[in-house]
């Protein structure tokens, strides 16, 4: 099951088709849907959960907690909507992109990928690229 919260910020209108485009990923990973929980908030909100959870002291737009067991993914997955919407200004992407971007990242890091090193960054980016591609297509 696919779950989108919101604490501390206002909605957005999630397309129709995310969870089902989500689900098609993790099977197309060859992995098992346990639940995912998104959680959209604002900076500070993500900034805490950073300082508090991960001991950084810095702003991101994604933080995933992973609780897979198996193949059966799982995990809370907290989202920063304005550094998504500060993202696509900069990387001159539309807004639904960068956060379809996001969310597959979220999903891409519960199946095992890592993006530490510069290898891991250009296969994740690649994998985000396939996922995205398939919900314009799906």
């Amino acid at each position: 099951m696919i779950n989108f919260f919101f604490e501390e910020i206002d909605k957005v209108q999630i397309h129709s088709k995310t969870s089902e485009w989500l689900e098609n990923l993790i099977q197309t990973e060859n992995r098992k849907l346990g639940e995912i929980n998104y959680i959209f908030c604002d900076d500070e909100y993500l900034l805490k959960v950073n300082q508090d959870y991960l001991d950084h002291d810095y702003y991101t737009d994604i933080i995933t907690f992973d609780y897979v067991k198996g193949k059966t993914i799982s995990g809370d997955i907290f989202v920063s909507l304005p550094r998504i919407l500060d993202n696509a200004s900069t990387l001159s992407q539309n807004f639904e992109s960068e956060f379809n971007r996001v969310l597959a990242h979220g999903i891409l890091h519960l199946c095992g990928y890592k993006d530490k090193t510069e290898e891991e960054q250009t296969q994740m980016r690649a994998k985000e690229d396939f996922y995205i591609n398939q919900f314009k297509n799906f």
